[in-house]
């Protein structure tokens, strides 16, 4: 299970996601990115942070690192604005925390050219995880020292919102035409030799493993927990097979060794 810390101090509302995510101290003297379970699209997001996110650390990509806040929805009570008020007094018990890091700046296509090697890795796991929120509108990853680091998962695996269709939903190609890192002639090809046999039944177990219960509990359709585990990680297996060969947008000369609209 992910580390389990406490807010002790919230300290500014970050303002850069729609979900008003803020900044806050806990008891372990971290500070902390907290997403909140109150937040309008609710504990689902959370679940695709954790499972995107951990997935990604598995596999090699920079993430911050991941913890559940606990949060008492008293330290609400001193801020100024009534928005931030609401948002932490509906949010009270275990959300989602990411290690700030300090000094990171968003990631700019045109000042931080990528190898296609790298564009490739990513282009791969977006598909995979089918992240339509990696665009040049909104990248969705950092330079921290010079390096690139994947941030902000939540709207990934949309099969989870309707769980009757997702394995239809899962088969779906990925549309990759207005990917940040499209510009930089993506290896996916080399991507997916590497990556795909990666992910395993174990490594999905485990990536799953990491939903907090509490996140998971009364989901239409599924009597336990682990069932809705099981359900998260049987679209990634099936996809992990083939996704690559389902890339569109990217077009002829790319590295991908596929052309567009296959």
């Amino acid at each position: 299970m992910l580390k389990e810390v406490t807010a002790t101090r919230y300290i500014t509302p970050l303002r850069e996601g729609g979900s008003l995510p803020g900044l806050v101290e806990a008891d372990d003297f971290g500070t902390y990115v907290i997403k909140f379970t109150g937040a309008g699209q609710g504990r689902k997001t959370l679940v695709a942070e954790v499972v995107c996110g951990e997935l990604a650390r598995r596999l090699g990509f920079r993430m911050p690192r991941l913890v559940t806040i606990e949060l008492d929805s008293v330290l609400g009570l001193g801020e100024p604005e009534q928005q931030v008020q609401d948002l932490l007094r509906s949010s009270g018990g275990a959300n989602l925390g990411m290690d700030f890091l300090s000094g990171a700046l968003g990631y700019d296509p045109l000042a931080f050219p990528v190898s296609p090697e790298e564009a490739g890795r990513i282009v791969w796991f977006d598909a995979l995880i089918n992240n339509v929120d990696r665009s040049w509108r909104n990248p969705n990853l950092l330079v921290h020292r010079g390096e690139l680091w994947l941030i902000d998962h939540g709207a990934t695996m949309i099969w989870h919102h309707n769980w009757p269709s997702a394995e239809a939903s899962a088969a779906r190609p990925y549309d990759a035409r207005d990917h940040t890192l499209a510009r930089f002639a993506p290896d996916v090809a080399a991507a997916a030799a590497d990556l795909a046999p990666r992910v395993t039944e174990d490594l999905l177990a485990e990536v799953t493993a990491e939903i907090p219960d509490a996140w998971l509990a009364d989901e239409p359709g599924f009597d336990t927990p682990d069932d809705l585990r099981r359900a998260y990680a049987r679209p990634l297996l099936a996809r992990a097979a083939v996704i690559a060969g389902r890339i569109t947008g990217l077009g002829s000369g790319t590295g991908s060794g596929f052309e567009e609209g296959k």
